[in-house]
């Protein structure tokens, strides 16, 4: 036998598997692309260059989380039962009836947001805004202190550094005087987390949750889809969503970020079962595990306002979340104001922000001078020709790093959230939001966001303009990583 020729053979065979592989990788991506351009962009690598398009196929290639929406097929169908029953019984009296109290066209507006939402609007809700860090701990903490049955949360990012000593303190507490505590974590974004931490909380007794579920190898290589969510339920009576995670940056106590600007939410009346359902959808994916014991009979709160929790996806049947925004926007007659630190906008929202300033609506987005991430330096340059063109004014903020997910529409809605404003959270993270339909916190959010802009300088095309043709060139460049950003 020929040595030369029989390895001449194996190399053949193997190019031969490498892109056989490449073209049926090639027919998935042509049947679960997100939009055709995606296809045929992967279709050309797969084709061309699939030993290195491969692996990047199945890491960042994929749209749609089809493991969670399998494993939760007949838990939900037991859900949409019980929540159906609910709407008669302990929810009807908190559900809005728009048709007795809206005109038409906040008829059609409310119901695309109940249509996308985990819980549509309710009343007898109270909603308080925490500011940064130090507001966001404080009532969280308190919260945690005074549980007496159950507490369930869930980070993105969990750090073992003072703040995540003390959140993993007020756990060990709550579990040691009985309360039952789950913990849910993202694998990815608490890679870091030491083992020890997780360890001793569970020897005190608190369940713990990884989002990940069973998963063959294949599966675990897919890093694109992450639990971004940040909830936290006391008692069924007391909830917590938004922006901060748990770690000493969320306070400004570090040295890479001295100022952190941040915005989380407090919750009580029906909003709270919202978010409840959400954490519990997302720990039977990762546990097989139905929780009993949870209240799920509501009870009004001291205020009475109007809000909705919506919780979003790759698992969703239609993306729910960058449509909540595109819906918000669309419906705007006076202003949409939009506090993101990732403006990474589709072009169906980019469309909508456009419109809407072209029909003379006031349209501002407020970002981050300073980014924690390197790609970030040069995003609030790569969409601004095309949105300050349709008159859309975009606000750097000066003091430091601004990660709150926040929105404003007219004195009608206010959004706050997980979810930035990019494709990551519009398709490929797991995030929540909350809707309030109401004056007072619209009022609230809006007299927050002027403060911000006080803090921020306004950036136009001349900007960009005076830039380096190198700076001009990669925040171009920026936009062509726009589907895994």
């Amino acid at each position: 036998m020929d040595l030369g020729t029989f390895d001449l053979g194996l190399a053949g065979w193997g190019l031969f598997v490498v892109y056989a592989a490449g073209v049926l990788t090639a027919v998935d991506a042509v049947m679960n692309a997100r939009t055709p351009q995606g296809a045929t962009a992967w279709v050309f690598a797969l084709a061309t260059l699939p030993l290195a398009a491969l692996p990047l196929y199945w890491i960042f290639g994929r749209f749609k989380f089809e493991d969670y929406l399998t494993t939760l097929r007949d838990f939900d169908s037991e859900i949409a039962d019980g929540l159906a029953k609910a709407k008669e019984g302990p929810l009807r009296p908190f559900l809005i009836r728009d048709k007795r109290e809206s005109d038409g066209r906040e008829v059609g507006e409310m119901r695309a947001f109940d249509e996308m939402a985990t819980l549509p609007f309710t009343r007898g809700n109270d909603v308080r805004l925490l500011i940064n860090g130090d507001a966001t701990f404080e009532a969280l903490f308190e919260a945690l202190d005074a549980a007496e049955d159950y507490i369930l949360t869930q980070f993105y990012i969990v750090h073992d550094d003072d703040i995540g000593r003390r959140y993993k303190r007020h756990l060990l507490d709550a579990a040691r005087r009985g309360v039952t505590v789950r913990f849910m974590y993202d694998t990815v974004g608490c890679w870091k987390l030491p083992k020890a931490y997780k360890r001793e909380l569970e020897d005190a007794g608190v369940c713990l949750c990884p989002f990940t579920g069973p998963r063959n190898w294949l599966k675990k290589l897919r890093l694109n889809f992450r639990n971004h969510r940040k909830i936290t339920v006391v008692d069924g009576r007391i909830g917590f969503v938004g922006g901060h995670n748990v770690g000493d940056e969320y306070l400004g106590n570090t040295e890479d970020f001295p100022h952190w600007r941040d915005t989380h939410l407090r919750v009580e009346g029906p909003i709270v079962q919202g978010l409840q359902l959400s954490f519990a959808r997302d720990w039977y994916y990762g546990t097989r595990e139905e929780l009993d014991g949870l209240v799920w009979a509501p009870e009004a709160a001291g205020a009475d306002r109007t809000a909705l929790v919506m919780s979003s996806g790759p698992a969703d049947e239609i993306e729910t979340c960058g449509l909540l925004y595109t819906h918000a926007i669309e419906s705007a007659e006076k202003r949409v104001w939009i506090a993101t630190p990732y403006f990474v906008p589709d072009g169906r929202v980019l469309g909508a922000l456009q419109l809407a300033a072209l029909r003379g609506v006031d349209v501002r987005v407020i970002m981050p001078r300073t980014s924690d991430s390197v790609l970030f330096k040069w995003v609030p340059y790569a969409y601004l020709p095309e949105v300050e063109r349709a008159g859309v004014k975009v606000y750097l903020y000066e003091p430091g790093f601004m990660h709150q997910k926040v929105a404003l529409v007219d004195d009608d809605f206010a959004i706050v959230g997980t979810a930035n404003f990019d494709n990551r959270s519009f398709r490929l993270n797991f995030e929540t939001t909350v809707v309030t339909r109401d004056a007072e916190i619209c009022g609230e959010v809006a007299s927050m966001l002027e403060r911000d802009i006080e803090r921020a300088t306004r950036i136009t095309r001349e900007d960009l303009a005076d830039k380096s043709f190198a700076f001009r060139f990669a925040a171009n460049a920026t936009q062509l990583l726009a589907p895994v950003l």
